[in-house]
Order: structure tokens, then C-alpha cells, then sequence
């Protein structure tokens, strides 16, 4: 069976982001890349490229089911419904664009490009194919080993264990990317649901959400501001503005209900400096993907204290890399200061005893410009090196402490 079989097997945050670009921004050109950040892996001694070319092609083959778009139609958040017919229309007829692989120097190379409208949906399936061809050449057949089945549901025990004990931890599947395998993110969420029922509250997954009656959950990522620098290039303010502007878009388009600002993509610094007090007081949360959580977490209460605004009236989303203990340990240190929430990844579907890769798929350029991630991590920067010294004058970024990436 292919790995992908439902267009619905990504992330939540690529049909919100899909809905706004397809309104607004559809025919502006973009590139995104795949980058391995763990150098010391070559995936193409894994995969092979026939097995890659043939589950690539198979996606594009993929289409919507009348079921599928029924769901997506009775999504709603703060009793607004979030996806219109005319977008659910689209995507009935969406085909991805082509892809762009080739070997260079003995690693792969793949990439996309094309419309904005349609090139937005590669990233999530691209990165759990190979994350999932390259766990089974790890794992030494198709479905996984036993041991390696054992070794992953004792760990997944473990974890469950531990945050039995603290019951207001809440925390989302963001796993699907780097997942283990398809099967092994469903029985990784069902028993969660299972066990934990109080605590976990959704998952970025959305034909999952659908299939398992959880929450579907997820807002943007960073392309939204990093595509939105190259269509509002024309001088260094309106770089500087691109950043407001999604945040101004995504409110006229969704309101409260999916107002959680992602803050990192030219540093924190300069997120806190450029979210208006107004915005500030009607947006929900913050996320936070970089850095010192702690140091983020402890700039939030600050941010919203100097506003007036009590920050429990407000909730920190961390999502960088998080295993139980770090999770643990965040909810410990803000409870009763702010409201947290957590996106768990890698460390919640892909391990199993194997080593996890850090992949990503970032765009690249956007209306023929470079596009840039800054980030409070250099070794989560993004862009060429030119692109990059730029965007640091205009964010007036310096760069933080280096924090390997460990997914």
C-alpha cells in the first residue's frame, strides 16, 4: 500500500494557510526545497530513488472524497466555520505540480515549484515519505520489526505515565512529518486518546482527526511570512511591514478562533516589537518553535504585563523539539503564570528506538526572491547568506545561542 493515501494526510495548518494563500496570493511563483539538517544521514543510501520517484507520483494521483470535503466543511472554531465551498471546491480539483528530483554530489535533491496555490501542499506527504521509506530501510522491512514495535510501545508507555501525574498538561500531535510510519502515528493516537483523554486534545493530522473523531488542530507556519518578504519586497519597510501583514491577513480572515501567532521567524525580539497592543489583546496565543523556551516563555508574561493584559488570560504553545520531560518541566515552571499548550513531534511518533532525522521542506524563493527564517536558533536559519545579513539589518536580528536540531 502507498504511504500516502488521502490528500487529508497532512497537516491542518496547510489547508488554513492553503485557504488564505488560494484567496489572496494563488498565482504568486514560490520554491521549496527538501534539506536534510542531520549531515551526518544520507538518506539516498536508504532510499532508493524508484521507491521515491513511485510514492511521489502516486500523490499526485490523489484526490479529495466527497466524505473528506464534507468534514473539512463542518470545521468550525469560535462558531465561525473555517473553510468556504468556493476553497473546498478548489481543492475537489486540486493536482499537485510536478516535482524536481535528481541526485547531486550522491544525496538527493528534490523540490518544487509553481503556483503558491498549489505548491503549499507538498511539504507535509513529501517529508513523511521519506521519513517512512527511510525507518523501513532502518528498521530492516516494510512494517517495522517486532523489536522495534516493543521498543516504541514501551517508551509511548512511559511517557503516558509520566504525564498521568500532572493532569493540566495539554498537548497536540504535531508528529506527522517525521512520523515512524502511517500505522504506527494511528496506534500512537488512539492510544492516547485511550489513556489520556483529559489531556490529549488534537492533532495537526487531519484525515486522523477525522478518522479518530479528535480535534483537528494548527494555525501557520513560518512560509507564511517567509513567501510574504518576496511579494512585498519593493523596499527594506515593506520587508519589515510583510511580517504585520500576515498577522492582519490571518486576523480578517479567521478571527480568535485560530489566532495563535507564530512568533519566531525573524527572532522573537522583533516579534514583541511589531505585535500591537491591540493585537496582542485579541489574539489567543503565541507559539513558540526556537531558542530557550524558558527565556520565550518568561518574555511573554513580560510582553503582556507591560500591556495590561494578564497573561492568563493567554496561552504559550511550545513546539520545538519537545520530549516528556522538557514538557513536563515547561508546564511545571509557568503553571499558574501563563497557559501553556504543547505540540509534540518527532519524539512522540517517531520513536522508536531508531534515530529520527531532522528534514524539513522550506520555500525557498517566492516571487523571485529569496526567502529568509531567521529564527532565535541559527542552526533553524534559513536563505542564502547574502539574503540572510540583509533580513538582519531590516529585523535588526541578533542571533541566539546555537541549539543543534535535534528533529
Amino acid at each position: 500500500m502507498p504511504i500516502i493515501i488521502s490528500p487529508l494526510d497532512t497537516d491542518y495548518y496547510k489547508l488554513t494557510m492553503g485557504q488564505l494563500v488560494w484567496k489572496k496570493y494563488a498565482e504568486v511563483p514560490v520554491r521549496y526545497a527538501f534539506i536534510n539538517r542531520t549531515k551526518a544521514v544520507n538518506v539516498a543510501e536508504f532510499i532508493s530513488e524508484h521507491e521515491l520517484r513511485a510514492e511521489l507520483d502516486h500523490v499526485r494521483q490523489l484526490r479529495y472524497r466527497d466524505e473528506e470535503l464534507d468534514y473539512l466543511a463542518g470545521i468550525t472554531a469560535a462558531g465561525r466555520r473555517i473553510f468556504r465551498d468556493d476553497y473546498l471546491e478548489f481543492l475537489r480539483r486540486l493536482v499537485l505540480p510536478p516535482y524536481e528530483l535528481w541526485v547531486q554530489d550522491g544525496r538527493y535533491r528534490l523540490e518544487f515549484a509553481g503556483k503558491w496555490s498549489t505548491a503549499i501542499y507538498w511539504e507535509i506527504p513529501a517529508l513523511a515519505i521519506i521519513n517512512e521509506l527511510y525507518c523501513r530501510a532502518l528498521a530492516g522491512t516494510a512494517a517495522g520489526n517486532d523489536c522495534t514495535a516493543e521498543t516504541g510501545r514501551r517508551l509511548l508507555a512511559g511517557k503516558i505515565g509520566k504525564l498521568r501525574a500532572y493532569q493540566g498538561i495539554k498537548f497536540a500531535d504535531f508528529g506527522t512529518r517525521r512520523r515512524f510510519s502511517r500505522a504506527w502515528q494511528e496506534f500512537v493516537l488512539t492510544e492516547l486518546k485511550r489513556e489520556l483523554p483529559g489531556q490529549f486534545i488534537g492533532t495537526s493530522n487531519v484525515d486522523l482527526a477525522r478518522r479518530l473523531g479528535v480535534a483537528p488542530i494548527g494555525t501557520f507556519a513560518h512560509e507564511m511570512y517567509m513567501v510574504m518578504s518576496g511579494i512585498r519586497h519593493e523596499s527594506e519597510a515593506a520587508i519589515r511591514d510583510s511580517h504585520n501583514e500576515v498577522l492582519r491577513d490571518w486576523w480578517e480572515m479567521y478571527g480568535t478562533g485560530l489566532s495563535t501567532a507564530l512568533a519566531d521567524n525573524y527572532g522573537t525580539d522583533f516579534f514583541f516589537r511589531d505585535f500591537r497592543p491591540d493585537q496582542a489583546a485579541a489574539w489567543r496565543a503565541l507559539r513558540q518553535d526556537s531558542g530557550d523556551p524558558v527565556a520565550f516563555g518568561e518574555k511573554a508574561i513580560a510582553f503582556y504585563r507591560g500591556l495590561g493584559i494578564d497573561p492568563l488570560e493567554k496561552t504559550v504553545v511550545f513546539s520545538d523539539g519537545l520530549d516528556v520531560d522538557e514538557i513536563i518541566m515547561l508546564y511545571r515552571r509557568f503553571s499558574g503564570r501563563i497557559n501553556t499548550a504543547f505540540g509534540w513531534g518527532t519524539n512522540l511518533t517517531n520513536d522508536v528506538g531508531l534515530e529520527a532525522l531532522s528534514l524539513i521542506i522550506k520555500a525557498t524563493e517566492a516571487n523571485g526572491y529569496g526567502t529568509v527564517k531567521l529564527s532565535d536558533n541559527p542552526a533553524k536559519a534559513l536563505g542564502r547568506a547574502a539574503d540572510v545579513g540583509r533580513f538582519q539589518e531590516i529585523f535588526r536580528h541578533r542571533a541566539g545561542e546555537y541549539r543543534e536540531c535535534r528533529y
